[in-house]
């Protein structure tokens, strides 16, 4: 089986997969000890064409796969594909589009939360994905005829699954639903890896404008010396160190030292000083110009129970509607719920308000109730 490895090659295939109405595209890359994720290989395959290409060769040039990515008249079909957009994007600032994720589309047709490619592949084809070459190391070569293979596969049985969600969405009416899911994957924002909003990964309860500050300017400074040394932000500093950080701003390497969450010996090392720098920067900078931070949701008394019957209800719903509650509404939307009369959160915004939102707001203003009836939830109008 023969990887792609010249830039002539790579033109001629892109040359037979822009005659085809949809692609399917999948990619093999290595990051458990970089910060970019190094790309190793690219499967992708149209109606009776398939192929291989090897990122890796030298001199290849990719752009011609990368005009292809973004050809409006070739639909991309990719499974649980951010991670490998993500990939595209750094490389060469591209986006595929148009875009379809199998993941996505199988969540708005009743195949659960997040669904596998495997599962996805056997539910919708009855195929079985051979997981054999699953640990391989991509960056090596030569790669085997079973690996490349195992690769391949990826992508061809994706194009029956493609159909199969196709026909299903036609059915159920809910083609708008993916578009609008599938337009929040085509925005650059959620690819960029600014170090100026790394804060915004860490979960910090203390909300204090020096704690915040100090937060920010720390996770700033990781994500700089991550990305310049190329390594795994956790290789840097962990979270627990970040947050520890923030909460005691250390003024000096003494101070640093007494921190348990900081490696021993860290004080010493030639980073110190500059951490040190974006702490102070962090202790000093005004409230005023902190960005705003969501409020936090106020646990009064009864809105434990009434999230867990939000709970139940976004469950009812969704065996109801055969949508994943996963891209319904999540955990922090329920609390938000609960707590605001005028929650700002997506399950309270277009279809999912239609199926969940405003059924949520009817149980917490008490005009629904929810009831067992034949051993099933069902729901109760009532007047309030």
């Amino acid at each position: 089986m023969k990887l792609i490895s010249t830039t002539e090659e790579l033109e001629a295939l892109c040359a037979e997969l822009a005659a085809c109405p949809y692609i399917t595209v999948d990619t093999e890359f290595l990051r458990e000890s970089t910060f970019w994720p190094i790309l190793c290989l690219i499967q992708t395959a149209g109606h009776n064409v398939e192929g291989m290409i090897d990122p890796l060769s030298e001199g290849i040039d990719l752009q011609p796969f990368y005009d292809l990515l973004v050809n409006p008249h070739v639909l991309k079909v990719m499974h649980g594909c951010r991670q490998d957009v993500e990939i595209f994007h750094h490389l060469a600032g591209v986006i595929p589009t148009p875009l379809f994720d199998t993941q996505i589309a199988a969540m708005v047709c009743g195949f659960g939360d997040a669904v596998g490619y495997e599962t996805l592949i056997h539910k919708t084809t009855n195929g079985k994905v051979d997981k054999a070459s699953r640990f391989t190391d991509w960056s090596h070569r030569p790669l085997s005829d079973a690996q490349l293979t195992y690769a391949l596969s990826d992508v061809t049985h994706l194009r029956d699954a493609y159909e199969y969600l196709e026909e299903a969405l036609e059915k159920n009416g809910r083609r708008a639903w993916l578009e609008e899911e599938s337009n929040l994957l085509s925005d650059p924002e959620i690819y960029l890896q600014s170090p100026e909003n790394a804060w915004r990964r860490l979960r910090m309860q203390d909300r204090r404008p020096k704690v915040l500050g100090v937060l920010i300017e720390v996770a700033k400074w990781r994500d700089s010396e991550a990305q310049s040394r190329n390594v795994p932000r956790n290789r840097v500093l962990k979270d627990d160190a970040i947050r520890e950080l923030a909460l005691q701003a250390p003024k000096d390497k003494t101070a640093l030292a007494r921190l348990r969450a900081v490696p021993r010996g860290f004080e010493n090392s030639r980073h110190a000083e500059t951490l040190l720098e974006a702490v102070a920067v962090g202790r000093n900078r005004k409230p005023e110009d902190l960005p705003d931070v969501p409020a936090a949701v106020v646990n009064r008394p009864g809105i434990g129970p009434l999230v867990e019957l939000l709970k139940v209800l976004l469950k009812q719903r969704s065996e109801e509607t055969q949508v994943a509650p996963k891209l319904i509404a999540n955990v922090a939307d329920l609390e938000r719920i609960a707590s605001d009369n005028e929650p700002d959160v997506p399950a309270m915004r277009g279809w999912r308000r239609e199926i969940f939102g405003q059924y949520a707001m009817d149980l917490k203003q008490g005009r629904l109730a929810l009831a067992s009836e034949n051993d099933m939830v069902i729901l109760v109008a009532r007047d309030a």
